[in-house]
């Protein structure tokens, strides 16, 4: 068996069941990862779950070497995105093991990096990478916008509330965590205005905070619709050119 065409080719039969493997392995470690965290487990239960790590780490080792193994030019996959993901969801194993030092154990949080990995293996969610790769430079523009509004936010409420509540109010920066809240309409109640004018400011910083939410929606719902009759068409052209005359 071709080693690069079973990484590359996700059509072919022995291509299709790699993707597979690979996608319920990730899924497994996530679910063992979450399992991990319970307490007071048993040393039979803690037994199985390291078997379970072992085995995933073996078959995410093995799947980096072949990725770059089958990469022509394997530099530029080892500084990928996906290269790097790919290396993030083994080396904390490997550290771990290597290392017998408790503040390592943090490094058990880059194990949530092999969520990524399942991006490569599924259409949809290409599918809606395509979509925001396509408005970057609109989300890009929206981005700053937004930071722009929260600074403002935060300046406007603090001198509302200031004197009024000094202590929920300190300073800009303290009132930064009430501009995030409230422009993102969560809405903690954790600090709120007490004074007329913060109230009345505060209902205008809401009706920003819902266009905020409203917009970026609307263009990547637009852009996805745009992704699914583009792939749609390809389908359709590819399945035309297939069928024999």
């Amino acid at each position: 068996m071709n080693l690069k065409k079973l990484v590359q080719e996700t059509s072919s039969g022995p291509g299709r069941v790699f993707d597979i493997t690979i996608q319920a392995l990730i899924i497994l470690s996530l679910v063992t990862f979450s399992i991990s965290t319970i307490p007071d487990l048993s040393e039979r239960a803690l037994l199985i779950l390291s078997i379970l790590e072992i085995v995933t780490v073996v078959f995410f080792s093995f799947e980096y070497i072949l990725r770059i193994y089958a990469a022509e030019k394997k530099l530029d996959y080892i500084l990928s995105f996906y290269g790097i993901i790919d290396l993030l969801a083994i080396l904390p194993f490997y550290l771990s093991t290597a290392i017998d030092l408790r503040s390592i154990r943090v490094l058990r949080l880059f194990r949530l990096f092999r969520i990524f990995k399942i991006v490569r293996y599924n259409a949809a969610i290409k599918t809606f990478k395509e979509a925001f790769v396509s408005i970057k430079e609109e989300l890009t523009i929206f981005s700053i916008a937004t930071f722009f509004v929260i600074y403002i936010a935060a300046v406007g409420i603090y001198y509302f509330e200031n004197a009024a509540q000094p202590e929920s109010f300190k300073s800009v920066f303290h009132s930064l965590w009430w501009a995030v809240a409230t422009l993102t309409t969560v809405g903690y109640g954790d600090i709120y205005p007490i004074t007329l004018g913060g109230r009345i400011f505060t209902f205008v910083i809401l009706m920003v905070g819902l266009s905020i939410v409203s917009i970026p929606a609307g263009l990547l719902a637009s852009s996805l619709q745009e992704g699914a009759r583009k792939s749609k068409q390809e389908s359709n052209s590819s399945g035309e050119s297939e069928s024999p005359d």
